[in-house]
């Protein structure tokens, strides 16, 4: 019997129908909600959102302003800026590399470029800068180079860095000269930091080229007419070896400094003084950058730029040299070098040295120095040898070694005379003077000194040294320290120790040994007195001779005397730092001490012995005061690194000052390595062309 279907599923139906209808109504209401809320924001906030998405943002960029200039001593420009036209690039936020290319492809059409030849990878630069280039490698390149072992792709720098590769291994490249010039252009649009300014050209930019690119500016974006600087020597190559070099914006910042560099402000292509006085005094010399406000649309594009700050110009440094002098004593020093040449005693000689100094303050007048190759003979400017060269200068420390026996006790000004007895060591050739033994019985301070007595000096050392001696037979020193002792006498004076000049690179003197096997070396002690042992740089030879003049007063040596700022009209100029000389040490000499030595120096030049090394300088105007130096050296070949057997030679150097009663110049003099044979008498030839030209040029002034 079939039964009869209840109506007990009904409610089942009505509750499921329920159910729907209230998720029906919760999604209207939150519909609602949101539409309500999408006109209340619309409404209330429409016109922020619309202003947001018109935002700009605003970014101050730097640029580069001229260096500042170096004079001389009499306001004569050594080192200038010369003003060009230039091409810049300042490069945007996001800029795409098609759009680069577009720009200086367009720019091709009115610039013309020096030609260069430029790497692989720029050149593969230029070949992906078509978007279409690019895709097509991409397709070409390895699975592996394109996705990561999880099949995810690689990043676009990766992506790019494979693309590269490939280009420049398998894409060959032949450009036009319409193409090398495009390709020349984006590689410097290409190298520029987002929103950094980059040189495109500024070499020879011509009129027609400023014109025409001014004109279609507004289809050039990124580009500008601007002015470059570069430097300029009006004196040529003189002292271009102290003055230094910058750097090319294409070498930009040393890598040795680039990380500090970049620290303060520097940007990676800004040029920069890379030696000598440039790099010494970069900070004062490079100025303030420019501050340029740039307005950035949110789509990335430079919308407008307002100079903010103009930037200024880098201070000027006022040297102590003067131009017409340095000239001369570089033409003067070349002329005798030239004749030493020409008499055929530089076979083994590796240039020649000298340096003028005002003795009161330090001030150098002139620096010169010249490199010579004995092998090939070619001479190169070497003015910073007089800093970073050493030599043995034989007898012009004389002077010194009397003050040092006076102060030591060993003679008095009352008591100085010594018999000039040669000294005889065991198995060693007798040590004497120039001059033949026997020529003098004896000798006083300033007799031993106009005649460079190498005895007296001896056996002032071995008085000091508390020696005790038997000819041919024995030599002890009672005093340890006779080493120490008279090194710090030499030391006061400056010898054997770098002066203080403000200039890079300068050395220490080269200072013997002691000892031998434990025991000292009497005969290098002996060596030491009259200047044939330590080597010193001509720098410290100045220093010496300058304490000796003034009284007593070792002087920093210094270049720079002034710096000044340009002021904003261009004409005047607000001194910032003046050079005041600066007293290192004062010599604890007596004035009679210093009387007795200064009378034998200025004896060199004046005094009636025959055997007198300076009287040819007699009759110079006004009146010196000097000390020779003979000393026997050896040439030492670079390329010979046993240097076994080096050929002997002889060292001339010279040290004096004018006027002899009150100085105002002092000079030093080397010429290292001449034949032994030499008679030329070169250091006291350079030596009066030195001092009369000097007067005679501040006569003139």
């Amino acid at each position: 019997m079939r039964r009869q279907r209840t109506g007990k599923t009904k409610p089942k139906t009505s509750s499921l129908r329920f159910r729907l209808n209230l998720l029906f109504f919760i999604a209207f209401l939150l519909l609602a909600i949101l539409v309500a809320q999408l006109g209340y924001l619309q409404i209330v906030f429409g016109d922020k959102f619309e202003a947001e998405v018109e935002r700009t943002d605003k970014t101050v960029i730097s640029g580069n302003v001229p260096r500042g200039m170096i004079y001389d001593a009499k306001g004569r420009v050594l080192v200038g800026n010369e003003a060009q036209n230039a091409i810049t690039y300042t490069k945007g936020i996001n800029v795409k590399s098609e759009e680069m290319l577009s720009v200086a492809k367009k720019l091709s059409q009115y610039l013309v470029v020096p030609a260069v030849t430029l790497q692989p990878s720029a050149l593969a630069d230029f070949y992906l800068a078509n978007t279409k280039h690019y895709q097509t490698v991409l397709t070409k390149l390895p699975r592996d180079q394109r996705v990561d072992s999880e099949g995810n792709s690689l990043a676009e720098s990766k992506l790019y860095h494979n693309a590269s590769q490939y280009v420049q291994k398998n894409v060959k490249q032949e450009l036009s000269t319409e193409e090398q010039q495009v390709a020349t252009i984006y590689s410097k649009m290409a190298a520029a930091y987002q929103l950094s300014t980059v040189f495109i050209k500024n070499q020879d930019v011509t009129a027609t080229e400023v014109a025409q690119i001014g004109e279609h500016l507004s289809d050039l974006p990124g580009i500008s007419v601007g002015t470059n600087w570069q430097r300029e020597y009006p004196n040529g190559d003189s002292i271009r070896s102290i003055l230094g070099n910058v750097t090319t914006e294409q070498q930009g910042l040393p890598e040795d400094t680039l990380n500090a560099m970049l620290a303060t402000g520097y940007s990676r292509n800004d040029r920069v003084g890379n030696s000598y006085l440039e790099k010494q005094y970069e900070s004062i010399l490079r100025g303030t950058k420019s501050q340029t406000e740039v307005e950035v649309s949110s789509s990335n594009q430079i919308l407008n730029s307002l100079t903010e700050y103009s930037g200024q110009k880098g201070a000027n440094l006022n040297l102590t040299i003067d131009s017409a002098y340095q000239t001369k004593v570089e033409a003067d020093l070349a002329q005798v070098y030239a004749s030493a040449k020409k008499a055929g005693d530089t076979q083994y000689s590796d240039g020649a040295y000298a340096v003028a100094m005002d003795p009161k303050t330090g001030a150098i007048k002139a620096i010169a120095g010249i490199q010579s190759d004995p092998k090939t003979g070619k001479t190169t400017d070497d003015a910073l040898g007089v800093i970073n060269r050493t030599f043995v200068m034989g007898s012009s420390v004389k002077a010194a070694m009397v003050l040092g026996g006076l102060q030591s006790g060993a003679i008095s000004v009352a008591n100085n005379t010594i018999a000039d007895t040669p000294i005889y060591l065991r198995a060693t050739p007798v040590k004497k003077s120039v001059y033949p033994i026997g020529t003098f019985s004896s000798l006083n301070a300033v007799s031993a000194l106009e005649v460079s007595s190498n005895i007296y000096m001896m056996w002032l050392a071995m008085r000091e040294g508390k020696a005790e001696y038997t000819p041919n037979t024995y030599m002890r020193m009672g005093n340890s320290n006779i080493f120490q002792d008279m090194r710090s006498n030499f030391q006061q004076y400056g010898l054997g120790y770098k002066t203080g000049i403000d200039l890079p690179g300068e050395v220490d003197g080269y200072l013997g040994s002691t000892t031998l096997n434990g025991v000292i070396k009497t005969g290098s002690v002996l060596d030491l007195s009259y200047g044939n042992y330590d080597a010193y740089t001509l720098i410290q030879m100045i220093q010496y001779i300058s304490t000796v003049a003034n009284g007593g007063y070792r002087m920093e040596p210094y270049v720079v005397n002034s710096v000044e700022q340009t002021t904003d009209s261009g004409k005047n100029k607000a001194k910032t730092y003046q050079h005041q000389p600066v007293t290192l040490n004062r010599v604890g000499f007596t004035n009679d001490q210093l009387a007795l030595v200064k009378q034998g120096l200025y004896n060199v030049v004046h005094g009636t012995n025959a055997w007198g090394t300076a009287h040819t300088l007699k009759d110079v105007k006004p009146a010196m005061a000097a000390k020779t130096g003979t000393a026997q050296s050896f040439y030492y070949d670079p390329s010979n690194p046993n240097n076994t057997n080096p050929p002997e030679t002889t060292t001339l150097s010279f040290v004096g000052y004018a006027p002899a009663d009150d100085p105002k110049l002092a000079i030093a003099i080397v010429f290292p390595n001449l034949s032994t044979s030499s008679t030329g008498g070169y250091n006291t030839t350079l030596a009066k062309m030195m001092v009369e030209d000097y007067f005679k040029i501040e006569g003139n002034n």
